[in-house]
């Protein structure tokens, strides 16, 4: 139970015949939608504290009209709108509803609207928002002590906050410069590997459909081949400042790293004295089950990046350092940020922390991504299931994985095709036995009619 009462895998409010805990006429217009601006006068008088009092009602295919009228289109067209979610549910403008099967890529660990941690973020918000980075809150100070414990960092570690995972990459990377002399200057990253947007983590990424409009990138990145210890013992050298490495490469279709791998980068990393850098931004905070994934390989990184599933859905990433001597190479003046490690988020993450321990979710991660597994290999067209706890990637019969999403969505569940071979499942980690059998049900009949679809 949560400190409201509230069971993490059971404490979201009752819901009417459409789904809502609220009333048809109000959950019609929450479902439906809306986001025409009203006056300050009017939203103030007509239901203060709400989204629904600064937004007027919308339907699907108008708010689509509208946003490709007004937001930059890098993402595409959006596949729905969607307004309203509950536990591993959501629901969209139109009022149609979703098994969310992607909890915002891996981003949902308590699924949607959690009651405990939005009262914890609503506490914090009307009691104090942002301080800027010349002051610290409580929060922030316990948080850093928490992930410090839950990480088994040594003495000397420390925590730097940050708003997303390719902003902690950021300062991994700059972490990794710091390493740097004239004669130890590279950086080893992954083939198939994915660490975010901005300059520095595109330079760690491997994909030249992302890398080719931004070239120059930062320089002295290198990309090895995927899970290949002969390559990496080949690369490993004093000339080397940092190996960047996912446990589990989630943007590539879901592909583990050996135990053994990590295991010989960490001996190599020790040798060379290069820093041995974990990105978790998608693995971490227990989504695999542990709560970070290197953890079932017995290692300690000397740094690891953290965002995603840590604010269970409100923006916060982080770099934790591991020991004195890395935690000493970024000083006063070398990095920062605005709103990183402001006491909202960081009362989210440790609210979510808190929730993710209370209800035993790690287990329930566990037990349920190893019931998803054992089905999914017996589907007809699933030719490969990989992945730990509630990351989960399985092959198909062919390239046919884009139109399985569709397929899906129409079928009202959320998924995602990393590949056109690769089918990808990140549901939150409250995701029951009995939700993830309605999907393995439907999901014969998906993949048939997706197969059949023409290219």
């Amino acid at each position: 139970m949560s400190e409201t009462g509230h069971s993490v895998q059971g404490g979201f409010p009752p819901k009417d015949a459409k789904g809502g805990g609220r009333g048809p006429d109000r959950q019609l217009a929450d479902d439906r939608g809306g986001h025409r601006a009203r006056t300050p006068e009017t939203a103030l008088d007509s239901a203060p504290g709400t989204a629904s009092a600064l937004v007027e009602p919308a339907m699907g295919k108008e708010w689509l009209r509208r946003y490709s009228n007004s937001v930059l289109g890098v993402f595409g067209a959006p596949q729905r709108v969607l307004v309203r979610g509950a536990g591993c549910l959501v629901w969209d403008a139109d009022g149609k509803q979703y098994l969310d099967l992607l909890g915002g890529i891996a981003v949902n660990a308590l699924g949607h609207a959690h009651p405990f941690v939005t009262s914890v973020i609503s506490s914090q918000l009307a009691t104090l928002g942002h301080v800027s980075n010349f002051f610290t809150s409580p929060t922030q100070v316990a948080l850093a002590e928490r992930l410090l414990q839950l990480a088994g960092a040594p003495d000397g570690s420390k925590v730097f906050f940050a708003n997303s995972g390719t902003e902690a990459v950021e300062a991994a990377f700059k972490l990794a410069r710091r390493n740097s002399t004239p004669k130890r200057s590279r950086i080893l990253a992954l083939e198939g590997g994915f660490h975010g947007r901005t300059m520095g983590a595109l330079a760690l990424t491997s994909k030249q459909a992302y890398r080719e409009s931004f070239e120059p990138l930062p320089g002295g990145v290198e990309h090895l081949p995927f899970d290949d210890v002969e390559a990496l013992e080949a690369a490993v050298d004093e000339s080397v400042a940092a190996v960047v490495l996912e446990p589990i490469q989630g943007e590539a279709g879901v592909r583990p790293l050996r135990a053994s791998y990590l295991q010989r980068a960490r001996e190599l990393t020790t040798q060379a004295r290069a820093l041995l850098i974990l990105d978790e931004v998608q693995t971490g905070v227990g989504r695999t089950g542990r709560w970070f994934a290197h953890q079932g390989s017995g290692i300690t990184p000397d740094a690891m990046t953290l965002a995603k599933g840590l604010g269970g859905g409100f923006p916060v990433g982080a770099l934790i350092t591991f020991g004195p001597d890395v935690s000493g190479l970024l000083t006063a003046g070398q990095h920062g940020t605005t709103f990183g490690g402001n006491p909202v988020a960081t009362a989210a993450a440790l609210a979510t922390l808190h929730a993710l321990e209370a209800g035993a979710v790690l287990q329930n991660a566990n037990d349920v991504g190893a019931f998803l597994r054992e089905h999914l290999a017996a589907v007809g067209g699933v030719v490969d299931v990989r992945g730990d706890g509630l990351l989960i990637g399985f092959d198909l019969d062919g390239e046919y994985a884009a139109a399985a999403v569709q397929e899906a969505l129409t079928q009202g569940f959320i998924i995602n095709a990393p590949t056109p071979l690769t089918l990808r499942l990140a549901p939150p980690l409250i995701l029951t036995r009995s939700e993830a059998q309605g999907f393995l049900d439907a999901l014969p009949a998906i993949l048939t009619t997706a197969k059949e679809r023409p290219a």
